[in-house]
Order: structure tokens, then sequence, then C-alpha cells
């Protein structure tokens, strides 16, 4: 079957929609012929990549941000779970906060996207499955292909949300992060972190904590530079539990990835942690951002699932 491209029109303040037609039409360029497939509601990444997977489809492209990759890549891990082989998955990035093409190594231009996928070289990358509590306080289950934190993490997501086509990524992130800091408290979070048949029970204060799979989260901040998506195991980043002030300044190094030297920050790796809130008052400021999407809140369960996707890196 032919590859399926997966549009999110409303991305870059509807530009996405406006250029679907012309995106499409360089895509198939390089790829041949193409199908092609626009999102219409929050979620509906995840449909049209699950049907895509059962469908047969060989690949799929994704043109939109870290969310509509989220989503994406949580409809091809549905169809693994029921013994369907994914689809090899492509990334056309036209988000606020590129993230995750940043820890691929593709620059952000359109040529670049279409000869990493025509170039049918891929990566076997890992996933993280977590458990969770929704918004409306249910128990709930996704995955995640780059980054989930718990923490400040959460409300920058809802603040950028608001200032999304209004400024540039990078900004809008500045700004959301700095709004986020003045409401942020102290999380006390009991954590069971597993790597292999170790356990460890652990205490961590800090503002946010990032188990990571990839490099970079909140538009282009390089929160893990030691991750690799297919090492099999998560990268733990603890920001720490510093006064807001302080916590302000030496988070600027956190867009070199120099700030892993700071006193205040905690490096640990597992492929397994269980993470929950001792200090309830706060819940409500301990966001979930799982790929720059804010979900829900604690507790957390997450276990990694290596190898679970191809998708295409180029050349590189």
């Amino acid at each position: 079957m032919k590859p399926l491209v997966i549009i999110n029109p409303n991305t870059q303040g509807g530009r996405t929609g406006r250029l679907a037609d012309e995106l499409v039409r360089i895509i198939s360029r390089y790829l041949g012929p193409v199908d092609s497939a626009c999102t219409t509601h929050a979620r509906h990444g995840v449909e049209i990549a699950e049907q895509a997977a059962r469908d047969g489809r060989d690949a799929v492209i994704v043109v939109g941000g870290d969310g509509t990759v989220h989503e994406v890549a949580n409809g091809l891990m549905l169809a693994r779970e029921d013994g369907v082989a994914p689809p090899k998955l492509g990334v056309v990035g036209q988000g606020t906060g590129g993230d995750f093409r940043k820890t691929l190594g593709i620059d952000h231009r359109l040529d670049h996207y279409c000869n990493a996928i025509a170039s049918r070289r891929t990566r076997a990358i890992d996933m993280g499955k977590f458990r969770y509590r929704d918004r409306a306080g249910a128990d709930a289950q996704a995955y995640f292909i780059n980054i989930l934190s718990v923490g400040m993490g959460g409300m920058v997501d809802e603040y950028v949300a608001r200032l999304s086509g209004k400024m540039s990524g990078t900004l809008a992130y500045f700004a959301a992060s700095a709004r986020a800091l003045m409401k942020s408290e102290v999380g006390i979070l009991d954590c069971v972190v597993h790597q292999g048949d170790q356990r460890q029970e652990l205490e961590i204060p800090c503002r946010s904590i990032a188990i990571c799979n990839g490099r970079y989260f909140g538009g282009g901040m390089e929160v893990a530079p030691m991750a690799k998506l297919d090492d099999g195991l998560f990268d733990v980043i603890s920001l720490g539990a510093a006064p807001r002030l302080k916590f302000a300044l030496s988070s600027l190094s956190i867009y070199s990835g120099s700030h892993i030297a700071h006193d205040d920050v905690e490096v640990l790796s597992c492929d397994r942690i269980d993470i929950e809130l001792r200090n309830d008052s706060i819940r409500d400021q301990f966001l979930l951002d799982v790929d720059g999407e804010p979900l829900g809140t604690l507790p957390l369960q997450i276990e990694l699932v290596p190898g679970a996707l191809e998708v295409f890196v180029g050349a590189g």
C-alpha cells in the first residue's frame, strides 16, 4: 500500500493546513504516490495511525509537531499490542518545538525531512509505556516516544498552547517556562527505580523531573544530552528543588546541556520507574508533560519497550 501522510492542519497557527496540498505534492516527489489524511480533533492522529497499521501500510509520515508525532506513535503502538507489525514512521516537523526531530538529528528543512524518509534508512527506537491518572481522575495508559516530565512541564504545555501562533517556538517555551516557574512548588517524589533485577527506593525533592528517551524538550532544551533512543534505558533527570531565582538562573544552562553538572541536578538510569507525590496538596501543580502534551497527573508507572518502532533517520 502507499505510504500514508498524516497532517495536523492546526500546527503553525493553521499554516500547515493552508499548505497541506502543496506539502503532499512535495513529499510525493521524493516518495512516489502517497495517500493523505488530516486530523480533525484531539487524539485523531491515534485513530488514523492505528487504522493505517491494521490496513498494512508500510510507512506513515507525520506532518505536524511533537504532539502529532506522539499521537501517531501511540496509534502504531496500539496496533502493535494486538500483534500487528507497525509501519515505519517518518517525521516532517511543522510544530512549535520540534524536539523529537532534534534528537533524530534532522535539520528543520522540508528537503531534509523528505530525503531522510526517501533514503529508507531506519532505526529501531525504544518507546515508553506509562500508566497515569487522567484529568478526570481515572486511571489511563499511553506511550511516549521522546520525553515524559512531571512538575513544571505540564504547566508549560498549557501556557505554550495559549501562545502558539503568537510567537516563535523557542520564545513561547521560554515565556511559558518563566510563568510556570512562578507558580511551581517543590514536590517530594517517592520513586521506585528499576534497572534489570536491581531495585532502588528514592525520595526526590524537585520542581520537575524528566524521564527521557530522547534528548530535547521544551522547544530545544537539551535536558538529557546523554540520552539515546535505542539503548534500552531511560535517563531520568531531576532538576532539583532550588529556590525560584536560583532555579531560573541554573535552568538557563539547560539549552546547552551543561545543567547536568549542577549540584542540584540528579541523574539516574533505569528501564522502569514508579513515581508518586507525597505532598498531595500541590498535585494540581505536578502535571504530566508527555511529548509536549499535558495529559494528566501522578501517580505514574513507566516501563521501557525496547526496539518498539522503526523510524526513518536518513543517511545521517
